[in-house]
């Protein structure tokens, strides 16, 4: 996308000056820096387009903000979408439940109670575990990563996940159930724990 056009506006100037605080919050959500820059040159020409409704009743930083949070949220919709070319299958999955029995007693607790996350909050602000993350998550089955996505980090109703997905609401359940386990026990096994060997 090309470089937003200067305008005759004085704020164009004070707007362009907010730029590397939003390239830094696009890149810290999409964790990619061809769409980061593209979040934000769409959100600055939004910006310009709608410069006349600015109240400032808020800080231009958080007026700009809130148009950056829906251009970051329509390209993860994106991203979302393009994964959802791979075809969903329940059977497949199905036949994979058996690592989930051995990870329960008969009792249905822990064999092996999963490790205590010593500052699970510094740990997100780290790139790093965003990159952990993104790994962990393209390893869960296509489905799987799908609906976590949606879930988890759109925010979307079950209800619209279950009619994207053309699955029931028990089913959504059980693929989120699995979803989060096969992603504790990876990010535990290469983030949390004592030899960090995803690559």
């Amino acid at each position: 996308m090309p470089p937003v056009a200067p305008t005759t506006d004085p704020r164009f100037a004070e707007i362009e000056g907010h730029r590397p605080y939003l390239l830094r919050y696009a890149l810290a959500q999409l964790r990619d820096a061809q769409l980061a820059e593209e979040a934000v040159q769409e959100c600055l020409v939004a910006a310009l387009e709608s410069l006349g409704t600015f109240g400032g009743k808020s800080s231009l930083r958080t007026w700009l903000t809130s148009i950056l949070r829906f251009k970051v949220i329509d390209l993860q919709r994106r991203a979302v979408s393009e994964r959802a070319n791979v075809p969903f299958d329940e059977g497949t999955e199905a036949e994979d439940d058996g690592w989930l029995d051995d990870l329960f007693d008969a009792t249905g607790h822990w064999r092996e109670p999963p490790q205590a996350w010593s500052n699970p909050e510094a740990a997100l602000e780290q790139r790093r575990f965003w990159e952990a993350f993104e790994k962990c998550l393209d390893r869960l089955p296509a489905a799987g990563s799908r609906v976590f996505f949606k879930r988890e980090v759109l925010g979307e109703d079950t209800d619209a996940i279950c009619k994207d997905e053309r699955i029931t609401p028990s089913n959504c359940w059980v693929i989120l159930h699995r979803a989060r386990i096969m992603l504790r026990a990876c990010l535990e096994k290469n983030w949390f724990g004592k030899e960090a060997t995803l690559g």
